[in-house]
């Protein structure tokens, strides 16, 4: 039932659905290159220009193509819980097209706010229509054009739409102010990991002592080691076989190890673990075929765990604080460190198995500084995780009031309404 002064209507008839220009077309008689989106370039409420591509089309097919300030882009397809994602184009290129898989819906504005449309097809009211009539393949969904013009729009007056979308407008800057916040704090974070871990910034209690020490890392101060790791690690290779199973982790790039269940929320690994390694706790643990990507974790979550025989463990001696020598190794630097491995192996499968990977060297303070290091750059990371709980909360709480507002479960004041109420 719907609340009163609303109406449902097909979007066909409150918008124009646009559909875009296709790639590689041949024969162009008068062709004009210019600057197009695609659906990479259409996010989840934003649209990302840090790489737009450009594409030939008529000249006289420059109007039918091109994008206005206002228009909703919406992806044909992608994974499940992308579908129906789209955002308002703000004319920031012009002119600039779409391709024929990015729809551009063009909104009556008379009849329908374009902020409150696209809010409403990426809610949860939205993605439910979106994912009822898609085309479903494994991961992956589409819908077409006539799919998306049947989508029954929730029409509430225009004066309320309206004051919904000032709202949307309100929650997304304090979001992307948080979202910017994030971003400098994890720029300071990385800058103060490559001061420290480096020794060109010696932390207060620590005195420089004696010359530089010129090394292929760079300059490291006199009384710190540049040690292989072979020197202060050991590579660990134990088989689960007929023993209890323990939990199966993953490597993931941003996350570090993770319960694989909890993580993708669906079973990813094999139905048999009888030929996965055992990581006990303090183990590191890398993605043999992808560390170049930044795929290592430090297990820490069990006490022991199990990750597929695709994986590299390694322990390391006393030597080493495991804190100082992760942050160390999720370096952009040492990233490019092994990727140079990778291309100087004659391993042809672009893997870095343990008998390459264990000749890098690491610069090594004493443990004592280690210790301070690693602590430093705790406090830093203890930053990161206050700034990104706080974004998820925007997030969260926007998503609830979302599905409040746009489905006229809760209604706003207008403000004639405020008035009488005054």
């Amino acid at each position: 039932m719907l609340p009163e002064g609303w109406s449902r209507r097909p979007l066909h008839e409150v918008a124009d659905v646009r559909t875009g220009v296709a790639k590689g077309k041949t024969g162009l008689t008068d062709p004009v290159e210019l600057p197009y989106l695609r659906v990479a370039n259409v996010q989840d409420g934003f649209i990302d220009l840090s790489e737009v591509k450009t594409i030939a089309v008529e000249r006289h097919q420059i109007d039918r193509y091109s994008l206005q300030a206002g228009d909703i882009l919406m992806t044909e397809g992608g994974d499940f819980d992308k579908l129906g994602r789209g955002a308002v184009w703000n004319g920031a290129l012009a002119p600039c097209l779409h391709q024929n898989h990015v729809f551009a819906v063009r909104a009556q504005r008379e009849l329908i706010n374009p902020l409150f449309l696209s809010a409403l097809s990426g809610s949860e009211y939205g993605r439910t229509y979106f994912l009822g009539c898609a085309k479903r393949s494994t991961n992956l969904a589409s819908i077409n054009s006539s799919q998306l013009k049947a989508f029954p729009v929730l029409l509430p007056p225009i004066a309320e739409q309206h004051r919904i979308a000032r709202i949307i407008s309100t929650w997304d800057q304090a979001i992307a102010t948080t979202e910017q916040l994030l971003i400098n704090c994890r720029t300071q974070q990385a800058l103060l990991a490559q001061q420290v871990l480096t020794g060109k910034s010696r932390l207060e209690e620590f005195n420089a002592k004696g010359h530089q020490k010129n090394t292929p890392y760079g300059p490291i101060p006199g009384d710190w080691d540049y040690l292989q790791i072979s020197e202060i690690a050991s590579e660990i290779s134990e088989k689960l076989g007929s023993s209890a199973p323990h939990p199966v982790l993953s490597c993931t790039k941003h996350h570090g190890l993770v319960d694989s269940l909890t993580y993708f929320k669906k079973q990813v690994f094999s139905a048999d673990t009888s030929t996965y390694k055992v990581v006990p706790r303090g183990g590191f643990v890398y993605a043999t075929n992808h560390i170049d990507e930044g795929s290592i974790g430090y297990q820490d979550l069990y006490g022991a765990g199990l990750v597929s025989p695709m994986y590299t463990i390694f322990r390391t001696s006393e030597r080493v604080v495991d804190s100082y020598l992760f942050a160390l190794l999720k370096t952009e630097h040492y990233r490019q460190i092994f990727a140079s491995a990778i291309n100087a192996s004659v391993d042809r499968r672009g893997s870095l198995r343990w008998k390459d990977f264990q000749r890098i060297r690491v610069p090594l303070p004493p443990v004592k500084e280690q210790e301070a290091i690693a602590h430093v750059l705790f406090q830093a990371g203890k930053e990161v995780q206050l700034i990104q709980a706080q974004l998820k909360l925007l997030r969260d709480e926007k998503s609830a009031l979302m599905a409040q507002l746009l489905t006229g479960k809760r209604r706003v004041r207008l403000p004639t309404e405020e008035a009488s109420a005054a």
